[in-house]
């Protein structure tokens, strides 16, 4: 979205402006809402990432308060994959967040190029998923799950930009607000004073002004994900009104017709997210992730486990044999010279017993009989050693 001119002069910071304990150093990018910049943190001496609101919603108390007690609650979201906030702040009428610097681009700036394959689009989707669920266990309801506030750095994604988050079962005051605070969504469609949220990512209930809950960021992951694996939306049009009746009235069309080489678990469960009956979705993110590691397991794993199997198992056959041949040989020769001392009467007994297989190779089970029968033929030529059929000492 372009900042009018007269907005963009209020805020603009120049290198080297403090906001508290921080320096400004360069602007990172710019929002309807306001502007990210890279800093530091003259305490700490660490680069930071800061986002300063609008001085027009910075100035009002109420919003402010909210602001301050929505960033207290997402500052404890510590994981992996969500992006920590460490310090909020007012400094001469600016309303600011202070966040990890990450290093990167956004999923948005990724997906311009095209679509990601099925294995980062798993690998993305079950981190994305991971850090849902922390938020959602924690009470939190992100409500503005879209690519753009989604990083993709060399540790993997990273959940951005809970301006719009809530304590499910906290109110708004009114089904209609202000957009994402901090947003730097640069797209045409999200716009201050609407329904919270982007529309392409939002959920029927959410559209249609309702109560949004942890199905809600479950259904705007399905849109993610969707986007992900085939590179279109899966809700677009021309216009607002147009995009709100695709999201209330039709069926995204099938991954599977777009990317016929998408496992098919993975086109059933992103369907299932977009469902438009919150019952008919994931109940939980974390039964969601559950599922997407499951097909993740079936889709890479076995591949190369096996291709390990079969390089292992390409060597079992003549190291084993090798192996059981010279053992055989060995006790041979030892056996031969007392042999010829004492005389045919001490001759003892041995009976060599069939293998067993403690893999999961079925294919070489032929060996666990030709090996034995081999090592008895061998020291059936000693005159010291009475050999016994395994047929004859199993019924001893």
């Amino acid at each position: 979205m372009t900042v009018p001119e007269s907005v963009r002069s209020r805020l603009e910071l120049a290198s080297g402006t403090r906001l508290g304990p921080y320096e400004i150093t360069s602007l990172i990018g710019a929002g309807g809402m306001g502007e990210v910049y890279r800093a530091r943190d003259t305490r700490l001496d660490r680069s930071v990432a800061i986002k300063v609101l609008l001085q027009h919603l910075a100035s009002s108390p109420g919003l402010r308060e909210r602001f301050e007690r929505e960033a207290k609650a997402i500052s404890a979201l510590s994981h992996p994959h969500i992006c920590s906030l460490f310090d909020v702040g007012f400094h001469d009428g600016n309303q600011y967040l202070v966040m990890e610097l990450l290093d990167g681009e956004t999923l948005a700036d990724r997906l311009f190029r095209g679509p990601l394959s099925t294995d980062l689009s798993l690998r993305y989707a079950i981190e994305i998923a991971s850090a849902l669920d922390r938020a959602h266990r924690d009470g939190m309801v992100h409500r503005d799950l879209k690519p753009s506030n989604v990083m993709l750095t060399r540790s993997g994604a990273k959940l951005l930009d809970f301006g719009l988050a809530k304590r499910e079962g906290a109110g708004d005051g009114s089904p209609h607000a202000v957009a994402p605070a901090g947003a730097t969504e640069q797209k045409p469609l999200t716009a201050e004073g609407v329904i919270l949220g982007t529309y392409q990512y939002m959920s029927p209930e959410q559209v249609e002004g309702g109560e949004a809950d942890a199905r809600s960021d479950i259904f705007a992951f399905g849109a993610l994900l969707y986007e992900m694996v085939t590179g279109r939306r899966a809700f677009d049009g021309k216009s607002r009104a147009s995009v709100i009746a695709a999201i209330l009235e039709r069926e995204a069309p099938s991954i599977s017709m777009l990317q016929p080489m998408t496992p098919s678990g993975l086109d059933h469960l992103a369907r299932r997210c977009l469902s438009k009956d919150p019952d008919d979705r994931f109940q939980s993110a974390r039964d969601l992730q559950f599922a997407l590691q499951e097909i993740q397991d079936r889709a890479r794993p076995p591949v190369e486990a096996a291709s390990v199997q079969r390089t292992r198992h390409k060597w079992i056959v003549p190291v084993a044999v090798a192996a059981l041949v010279i053992v055989a040989a060995g006790a041979w020769l030892m056996l031969r010279r007392p042999s010829a001392r004492a005389g045919v009467a001490e001759r003892k007994t041995i009976a060599v017993l069939p293998f067993a297989n403690l893999g999961v190779d079925r294919s070489r089970e032929y060996l666990l009989l030709a090996i034995p029968d081999e090592i008895t033929t061998i020291l059936s030529y000693s005159p010291a050693l009475a050999v016994r059929p395994f047929s004859v000492s199993r019924r001893v």
